[in-house]
């Protein structure tokens, strides 16, 4: 799956990391490409190279998504 982190910090002074298939992903010139993964950890610890402060969407990211 390829992710992406939003450029644009949150009110929580973070930024998040989506899915390419997300709903809520932001537009082009608003988020950086962080490649190709296999879980949405993975993306966590890519976009931590571009953002101190980064999470995931709640939607898209889900560590523990149900089964």
């Amino acid at each position: 799956m390829k992710y992406f982190v939003n450029k644009e910090v949150q009110s929580s002074g973070s930024h998040q990391v989506h899915a390419s298939r997300c709903l809520w992903i932001p537009d082009s010139p608003k988020r950086i490409y962080l490649g190709d993964f296999e879980t949405s950890q993975e993306a966590l610890e890519a976009a931590k190279q571009h953002f101190e402060k980064v999470n995931g969407c709640i939607y898209c990211c889900n560590p523990n998504p149900a089964k």
